[in-house]
């Protein structure tokens, strides 16, 4: 069976058709750049990655150019659409709802859209996403798989906010976490590559692109993770002002007269790294902006990585230690220069970073020296992988 891997990040599609016997992907490919101006890299395995530059003014058109690159006579891997036998789709936020993937139909599709206010950037996405391969390929089986399932294993004391008790007894107000998939994943495999026991270990994930979290895994589950009820909580992001005095909100509505809905907007999409430099929530661009000698694009890039050090450190502290750091996501698996600046905070827990080692992008890798305490690793996260499996176990269920 052929499967069909929809993620539809906050301004990104990734996407892999893979074999359900082989677990090899057949194609892959991003979609970058939506709502900005657009990018296609495609790769069919065993042929050269092609890039194809053309609009995507939003997520609906990025999923259409997908399935038309799927298709394509020259460079597409299947002759039709009829050639996918099921989809399975990232979905950020399941509420207490959803613990665990579940089969799409309307709904489910209802339940996702009632979360919606608490993953703005990412649920109506993830929704485009749905509605346009059930449109394109009605009567393909599809598949949620929820990024909030893998943090489901928090003690009531991480996921507890100090609000009164009826706040969470009413409206299950509480901390969830986020990139789950991506955290479960990618903490098994450094728990491998560093040969660790992953069920005596203590490890902190750093899922650091765009959208960006942290996670301290115990003996492989989750016992804390910088996001809360929404993806706005924890590490400052790429348009996400993560961490901040909740008196702020009020402080600025007065200022500026401006609503709630407005200043969570602000919040959501015109704050973080961007909002900070006033160049880019792209850290490419931010690294070039710099080495130009603009001040703002350096500090937001300095904001980051302390923010990201110190939340290191706390989790460092909530396991009583730590075995192994792991890099992972767009940033934390291809920008050697955040990677060392981050582990440069980390000395006092024994890290060594190995210059030559951490010169990698995109691949498996132990980035820590001989010397270190602790292992520093990066891993490419397999999101996609961690979906396919999830969706063909229901379907075939």
């Amino acid at each position: 069976m052929k499967i069909l891997v929809i993620n539809c990040g906050s301004s990104s599609l990734k996407y892999q058709l893979i074999d359900s016997e082989t677990e090899k992907a057949i194609a892959v490919g991003l979609c970058e750049r939506i709502g900005i101006d657009g990018r296609l890299v495609h790769t069919k395995a065993g042929a050269e990655k092609l890039t194809f530059e053309k609009p995507l003014p939003d997520h609906e058109a990025a999923v259409q150019a997908v399935l038309a690159a799927l298709t394509d006579p020259a460079h597409g891997v299947i002759g039709s659409l009829s050639g996918i036998g099921a989809v399975g789709h990232r979905v950020v936020h399941g509420g207490e709802r959803f613990t665990s993937s579940v089969m799409i139909d309307d709904e489910v599709i209802e339940a996702i859209r009632g979360c919606n206010d608490l993953a703005p950037l990412h649920n109506p996405a993830n929704l485009i996403g749905i509605d346009a391969c059930r449109k394109l390929m009605p009567g393909v089986p599809m598949v949620a798989v929820f990024d909030t399932a893998f943090h489901q294993t928090m003690p009531k004391k991480a996921y507890t906010y100090a609000l009164p008790y009826e706040y969470y007894d009413k409206y299950k107000i509480r901390r969830y976490g986020f990139h789950g998939t991506s955290h479960s994943y990618v903490s098994r495999r450094a728990a491998e590559l560093a040969g660790l026991d992953y069920g005596n270990s203590k490890i902190i994930v750093c899922h650091l692109g765009n959208g960006a979290s942290i996670s301290a895994v115990l003996n492989g589950k989750s016992v804390d993770t910088s996001m809360g009820l929404t993806p706005l909580e924890g590490l400052v992001m790429g348009t996400r002002s993560g961490d901040i005095d909740p008196a702020i909100i009020e402080f600025i509505a007065k200022k500026e007269g401006k609503s709630l809905g407005e200043i969570m907007n602000l919040l959501n999409k015109k704050s973080g790294v961007y909002g900070l430099s006033g160049v880019s929530s792209d850290f490419r661009d931010l690294e070039a902006a710099a080495g130009q000698g603009d001040e703002r694009a350096k500090d937001a890039t300095e904001v980051f990585v302390y923010r990201t050090a110190k939340y290191v450190g706390a989790y460092a502290a909530a396991m009583n230690g730590v075995d192994a750091v792991v890099f992972t996501a767009g940033l934390g698996e291809n920008d050697k220069k955040i990677r060392a600046r981050v582990c440069s905070y980390l000395g006092y827990l024994g890290v060594k970073i190995d210059e030559e080692r951490n010169n990698v992008r995109g691949v498996e890798a132990v980035i820590s020296s001989d010397a270190s305490r602790v292992k520093v690793l990066a891993v490419p996260t397999n999101e996609e992988l961690a979906i396919a499996r999830d969706t063909v176990a229901l379907v075939r269920k």
